[in-house]
């Protein structure tokens, strides 16, 4: 096979080895739907420094927009889509909605994530 190089992260032939297992891992498969959706939310880096900001204490929409020099409603689309997602959870008092992690779930993926980043520098 001159001029040709084989790669080795590709099977040289098509065998599956997984068969006793196959059950199992398509039933995993399942489990993690939607999940992808969940990374989708915090791909977004302004939604990843509103967690990240509110990850330390409660904010309103006004101090968030203030802090990331952005418009009220470019935040208040963030926030919604972070609410939905069930990541954030608004307290309203008076005119002003106050917003902080829904739950400690949220700042431990935040933390897992920021270790994961600075340790692969």
């Amino acid at each position: 096979m001159a001029g040709r190089t084989q790669q080795s992260d590709v099977c040289g032939e098509y065998s599956l080895s997984c068969r006793e297992n196959e059950q199992r891992l398509t039933e995993m498969i399942v489990e993690v739907s939607g999940l992808s959706e969940l990374f989708r939310a915090l791909a977004d880096e302004t939604r990843t420094r509103i967690l990240y900001l509110l990850s330390e204490q409660e904010l309103c929409v006004c101090d968030l927009a203030h802090l990331l020099e952005m418009s009220l409603p470019a935040v208040s689309h963030h926030l919604r889509l972070l609410k939905m997602m069930r990541l954030v959870s608004p307290r309203r008092a008076g005119k002003q909605v106050f917003y902080s992690l829904e739950d400690e779930h949220v700042l431990s993926l935040m933390r897992t994530a920021q270790e994961h980043f600075i340790n692969q520098r």
